[in-house]
């Protein structure tokens, strides 16, 4: 199985490993990515074994890192030209990012909860990415950030040590803190690392949910047969440690409405979670949750389910609160929002469902 480290350095040689992590990927100096061969793994370029290993991962960069020395294999500084063979421990660190992503203010409406000279608190609908990166050059809330402060001459959108302290992914609606200054965004990212913020999630995930409240905890890691998911490792010596905590808010016949608390914020971590104890998030399509996963054969219920994908067509997930101390006055800070339109009317439609559905079976 092909093991795949990634590893970001700090300035000061701090390694992050936190995924939803206490800086924004673009703070670290150095980036490292750790390829192990599989005993299977016929000659290759290197360049091209990164590049299909790798996400975001560009040749440009990988010859760039090459002629820096920092492409190495086994410990030894290699070529492109190099060509990988079974067992190889390949190793590459870039000291910029994989892909260009220079920051360019774009007029795009924000919802913002809460703003001061230190920071600001927005609520990200589904379907905007938070960052620019490879496949998503603009249009993101950082670039909407980025005209919000067009007239703050000491806010600079390409300076990592200003910006998205955390991230949530593209079709996650919620809250979001950024930071203003280099101060706040130190101060906020530590609270982040040292997992003293508070983060709640709803979600509604397929069947239901028999404890009312649990624990999940697993290694998070790379999919090797699917590089675009995240999976549980069956290998407590790969990966990420994940703790989730969830409690069910409400049972509606075949899906669960459930709130989730984070320890740890690591890529798809609620997905991954609740898809490895058989709860994948309703109309998940990165996970399969838009199948039909639970309930009857019948025609009606396979159109209302059809139905309820396109009024919620995303993943029903929600970053639905968010706590942390402020960087200067030192008062707790606590915001929730509502529920987005699409998440209501979904949960309204399963209401419904349930209260005239007197055959539900478990």
């Amino acid at each position: 199985m092909m093991e795949i480290e990634e590893k970001e350095l700090l300035p000061t040689g701090i390694a992050l490993d936190d995924e939803e992590r206490a800086f924004d990927e673009d703070e670290t100096l150095f980036k490292e990515y750790r390829c192990v061969a599989d005993k299977g793994q016929s000659p290759l370029r290197v360049d091209k074994f990164l590049v299909e290993h790798i996400a975001h991962m560009s040749r440009n960069k990988i010859q760039q890192a090459a002629d820096a020395g920092s492409l190495s294999v086994n410990g030894r500084p290699v070529k492109c030209n190099y060509k990988v063979k079974p067992c190889d421990v390949v190793t590459v660190t870039m000291d910029t990012p994989a892909y260009d992503n220079s920051i360019i203010p774009e007029e795009i409406p924000l919802d913002i909860v809460y703003e001061d000279k230190e920071l600001m608190v927005v609520n990200k609908p589904a379907g905007l990415v938070v960052h620019p990166g490879c496949g998503n050059t603009h249009g993101t809330l950082i670039n909407a950030i980025a005209w919000h402060m067009r007239d703050n001459s000491d806010f600079d959108p390409n300076d990592p040590q200003v910006g998205l302290v955390h991230r949530i992914d593209k079709n996650t609606s919620g809250l979001l803190v950024i930071a203003k200054t280099a101060f706040a965004k130190a101060h906020l990212g530590m609270q982040f690392f040292k997992k003293t913020t508070k983060r709640t999630y709803n979600a509604v995930v397929w069947g239901r949910v028999k404890e009312d409240t649990g624990t999940i905890e697993g290694n998070i890691t790379r999919n090797p047969r699917n590089r675009l998911q995240m999976c549980v490792s069956s290998d407590p010596e790969i990966g990420k440690s994940a703790v989730t905590h969830y409690r069910v808010l409400e049972r509606l016949s075949y899906v669960s409405l459930v709130e989730c608390n984070l320890e740890t914020g690591r890529t798809h971590q609620i997905r991954v979670h609740m898809k490895h104890i058989g709860h994948t998030l309703f109309n998940d399509d990165c996970y399969g949750g838009d199948e039909i996963l639970k309930g009857t054969h019948f025609s009606k219920y396979s159109q209302f389910v059809k139905n309820c994908f396109k009024t919620c067509p995303r993943q029903a997930l929600h970053a639905k609160t968010l706590g942390f101390i402020h960087p200067t006055t030192g008062k707790e800070m606590y915001f929730d929002s509502e529920l987005p339109q699409d998440f209501q009317e979904l949960i309204k439609a399963w209401r419904v469902y349930s209260a005239s559905s007197a055959n539900y079976q478990d």
